[in-house]
């Protein structure tokens, strides 16, 4: 593990000590389209489960909460797909709220797949001893409704930085790995990545603290399409 992996775990897992160390913690993580949220996300949970055992943490991606490419045709947002209004950001909100009180059940968390280009169902799952919950995506540091409300159940929101360039490097290799070619995945990331992420920016200010997106190492691929 790389000192700057190591720094990250450290205060993942800082969260669980003290007062109050006994009840759930969620952990959010924002920051613009390919800055590395599921990557850092994935490898905080791995560490704290290492340390602490099978099932004390949890991951929670709000790429679940995408809506279908039937919705998306529905809306006519299909061509913005990534974009704030294309996800169930109400849903997301509603399941935030039983993890943060429901110690009693396996609570069950969706997730997009790739190949399917579609969200999955029940992907993931919340144990009832998990301690820490991880969750991640773009707009949770967003003062639009009603992602204030996510981030009023957040212990911390920690914005995951990544140089511009490097994002858009990651981006294109990504589209070009679903099936885009050059010229379409460099059209998807200057007309839709692009503007996202100018957007997410705007919340930076309101997260906690800010830590670097690259220095990880690559975790499998989940499925995320931001």
């Amino acid at each position: 593990m790389s000192q700057h992996e190591d720094r990250l775990t450290a205060l993942a897992l800082g969260l669980l000590r003290g007062p109050g160390s006994n009840a759930r913690t969620l952990l959010g993580l924002a920051g613009p389209p390919g800055a590395g949220k599921s990557t850092l996300a994935r490898h905080l949970v791995a560490e704290v489960e290492r340390v602490e055992g099978p099932g004390s943490a949890a991951y929670v991606p709000l790429d679940g909460f995408h809506l279908s490419a039937a919705q998306l045709d529905r809306l006519d947002l299909t061509h913005r797909k990534g974009a704030p209004a294309t996800f169930d950001a109400h849903g997301y909100v509603a399941l935030l709220r039983r993890i943060a009180t429901d110690r009693f059940q396996d609570i069950y968390v969706p997730d997009f797949d790739r190949t399917l280009d579609e969200p999955v169902a029940a992907r993931h799952v919340v144990r009832p001893h998990a301690r820490l919950v991880v969750t991640e995506g773009n707009y949770l540091a967003s003062t639009d409704t009603p992602w204030p409300d996510a981030r009023r159940l957040l212990r911390e929101l920690w914005y995951v930085d990544t140089r511009d360039d490097v994002r858009e490097e990651r981006l294109l290799r990504r589209h070009r790995d679903g099936g885009r070619d050059e010229a379409t995945a460099r059209h998807w990331v200057n007309g839709n990545d692009h503007p996202n992420g100018e957007y997410v920016k705007a919340g930076r200010a309101l997260c906690t603290r800010t830590v670097p997106g690259t220095g990880l190492r690559t975790a499998p691929d989940r499925g995320s399409v931001l």
